[in-house]
């Protein structure tokens, strides 16, 4: 495993898959074998994973402690054993004591079985990649089967979420849940709802406030099923800002005034569920306190949309870079179901790019936005050279193979390190 990842860096190539499976291919056992005496955080979910798993990455090194985490996205198990297996010596002894992990929701079966977590984060359920996936029924399906496979987790649920809840209801694991417990935006669009009816007994949801899609104070009026009280809430949101927010969390009702670097109503969540986790990872909560924007699904986007209505800088510029590959998801028509419409009213022109840019750019004009607005530039070093020439800001919104080679383009242009390297 570490012969091939260092050949493959050797020839300029991540290297961060094909390790690992060759490992496994020899010892279906590996994982587990590389694990051991390591004290594990792993995060899955549908939205808000590899930003989750960086934010505790980067807490657990402030606070000096001794981890890693799979800092490529690589969150299939291949992708995480070859992680495992460069952070530890030749005889296959752990060189750090702690790691954070980004797994996929479809390998955690797996992969839980292996690593046997000491923390399990489940950030939401929300319909994603269909022809991988099928519908959230089958997601939910994924996630419970990791969680029996992780009896000794500690597990941190996102209390809005109804289906992410009930997981709670299923199992004896120690839980403790986290939430957003005020709406997030001023102005929202109007989204698809994934969960509208009980989960327990089917009756149509009420909710006392949305934060976004099915998230929220969600209740049942006939069961009684009803959104958990979390013990790491975020009850205000004091200030905003383009680049950041001030919140007012709270971690079993004692509030704190917090400041983050994070703008958007999903980094919010993504804030909660971190210090959730770092507090069940046994940090205390004051070392738990501590703009390429990724689209993948109607939920995620539309939260993007949403940052975007709310900015502060009506001049800034937007470029949509849209992707069709397996890890993507190959049918595109979600796009649809996003409410680009909102964000086409106040914006007139746009750059679309992308295996399937003429997609995007189409749906941006059957959203309201001028034709003669909408440009395609598929070629991401030309992308790059007319961003450069734009005097404002500009908001590139990609999906995830999108998001990695023109990340990796706009790193080979401006001399930064690979996505691989950090």
């Amino acid at each position: 495993c570490k012969a091939t990842y260092h050949a493959l860096r050797l020839l300029g190539r991540g290297g961060t898959s094909l390790p690992g499976k060759l490992a496994l291919k020899i010892d279906p056992d590996y994982l587990h074998q590389l694990s051991r005496g390591v004290r594990t955080i792993v995060i899955t979910g549908t939205n808000g994973k590899t930003t989750s798993t960086h934010i505790v990455a980067q807490a657990l090194e402030n606070m000096g402690e001794e981890a890693f985490y799979n800092r490529s996205g690589a969150n299939l198990i291949q992708g995480i054993t070859t992680e495992f297996a460069i952070r530890s010596s030749m005889t296959g002894k752990p060189r750090y004591k702690l790691a954070a992990i980004e797994c996929d929701e479809g390998a955690l079966r797996r992969v839980c079985k292996q690593i046997d977590p000491d923390v399990l984060v489940v950030t939401n359920v929300f319909r994603d990649q269909l022809d991988r996936y099928g519908e959230v029924t089958h997601t939910l399906e994924n996630i419970m089967a990791g969680v029996e496979n992780s009896p000794h987790a500690t597990l941190c649920l996102n209390a809005d979420d109804s289906m992410v809840a009930s997981i709670a209801r299923k199992v004896d694991n120690d839980v403790i849940f986290y939430g957003v417990s005020c709406e997030i935006y001023p102005e929202r669009v109007t989204d698809l709802s994934d969960a509208t009816h009980c989960i327990m007994c089917g009756t149509e949801y009420a909710y006392d406030y949305i934060t976004f899609a099915h998230l929220g104070g969600f209740r049942c009026p006939s069961c009684g099923y009803a959104r958990p009280m979390p013990m790491v809430s975020v009850d205000r949101i004091l200030e905003r800002k383009s680049d950041s927010c001030v919140l007012e969390m709270s971690v079993d009702g004692v509030s704190s005034v917090v400041p983050v670097d994070v703008p958007a109503g999903y980094d919010i969540y993504n804030c909660a569920c971190v210090v959730a986790g770092l507090l069940a990872f046994g940090f205390p909560k004051e070392r738990a306190f501590v703009r390429l924007m990724l689209m993948k699904n109607p939920a995620g986007c539309n939260q993007i949309i949403n940052l975007l209505l709310n900015e502060t800088d009506e001049d800034m510029g937007l470029v949509c870079i849209l992707n069709d590959q397996e890890c993507d998801g190959t049918d595109v028509s979600w796009i649809y179901d996003a409410g680009w419409e909102a964000i086409c009213a106040h914006k007139t022109s746009a750059i679309c790019s992308g295996d399937r840019a003429e997609d995007m750019a189409l749906r941006l004009k059957y959203a309201g936005m001028p034709a003669s607005g909408i440009r395609i530039l598929h070629d991401y070093g030309e992308l790059i050279e007319e961003l450069g020439r734009m005097e404002r800001n500009v908001t590139v919104v990609a999906n995830y193979s999108a998001m990695l080679a023109f990340r990796a383009k706009a790193a080979s242009v401006l001399g930064l390190a690979g996505f691989w390297e950090g």
